[in-house]
Formats: structure tokens, C-alpha cells, sequence
């Protein structure tokens, strides 16, 4: 339990430095995170639905599964799974909150605000290159946290999650 806590914490983080850089040198209108912490729940949720998927899918398969056919099938998977997510999570932000933290208007094949072939087939690339470059090397580190750090850095995130909805 405290691997996928942790988990969805760490990868909340990430995703709230990965947009903070990108909001700061590169995109200056860009909104990043709904909460007022250093947290962007989505981004959590996007490597644990990765983190299931891949498990669920590979992992309690009997069968041998071809390289290749197995990052078709994760790229396909994420892709369609965390195209979903993202545009649940714009749907979801626009209801709570009344903005739009992201649109994909601009790009060529959008589909609304929320999504973008471009974007999905990024989220794949992205997914792919997570799970056999990032994933082992940061399983390493969340396997050594402390459960108390788990447990305050969780209790700071319910916090920010309160204060950000009240």
C-alpha cells in the first residue's frame, strides 16, 4: 500500500516541477495544478493507471508476449486510457473550479479543450519511455521512504486538498 501511496505522491510532485518549469520558461499563460501545494493529482493518477495497466496486463499473463507487441500494445492502452483521464480531469477542473487549465484548440487534431492526437500520442511516447527508464530507477527510492514521510507528506497533500476546496 505505501509503494502505491507513495507512488501517486511522488509522480503528483513531478507533475507539479515538470509544469512549474514549463509554465516559467516556456508557456507563461499555462495554469499548473488546481491545488495551491506542490501536487497535481492527475499526474498521480496517470502513472498509477500506468503502473495497473502494465501489471495487470503483462504481469499476470502467462503467456511470453513479443517485445514489440507489447509496447504496442502499452502505447495503445496508455494512450487511449490517459486520453480518457485527461479529458475526465479538464472536465472535472472546468465543473469545481469554472477554467479551462488547458486547451488543446490550437492543435490540429483536437478534440475540444481537453484533448489532442498529438497530445495522446505523446502521452504514449511519454508512458513508454516512463516504464523502462524512470520506473525502475525511482522503484528503488520509493521502496526506502520512511512510512512515517509517506504518511506526513499524505497528510500535507489532504490538507491542500481541503484549503484548496474550501
Amino acid at each position: 500500500m505505501f509503494y502505491y501511496l507513495n507512488t501517486f505522491l511522488i509522480y503528483s510532485m513531478f507533475g507539479f516541477f515538470i509544469e512549474t518549469t514549463l509554465k516559467t520558461f516556456f508557456f507563461h499563460s499555462m495554469n499548473n495544478g488546481i491545488l495551491m501545494g506542490p501536487f497535481i493529482p492527475v499526474y498521480g493518477f496517470g502513472v498509477m493507471i500506468i503502473v495497473f495497466i502494465t501489471r495487470y496486463v503483462f504481469h499476470h499473463s502467462t503467456r511470453k508476449v513479443p517485445k514489440w507487441l507489447k509496447l504496442f500494445i502499452i502505447f495503445m492502452t496508455v494512450f487511449v486510457v490517459l486520453t480518457i483521464l485527461e479529458l475526465i480531469g479538464g472536465i472535472i477542473i472546468e465543473k469545481l473550479f469554472h477554467k479551462v487549465f488547458w486547451d488543446y484548440t490550437n492543435f490540429k487534431f483536437h478534440f475540444g479543450h481537453y484533448i489532442s492526437l498529438e497530445m495522446s500520442a505523446l502521452w504514449g511516447v511519454l508512458s513508454i519511455l516512463f516504464l523502462y527508464l524512470v520506473k525502475p530507477w525511482m522503484d528503488k527510492i520509493i521502496k526506502k521512504i520512511p512510512k512515517w514521510l509517506t504518511i506526513l507528506v499524505f497528510i500535507i497533500f489532504l490538507i491542500d486538498v481541503i484549503v484548496t476546496f474550501l
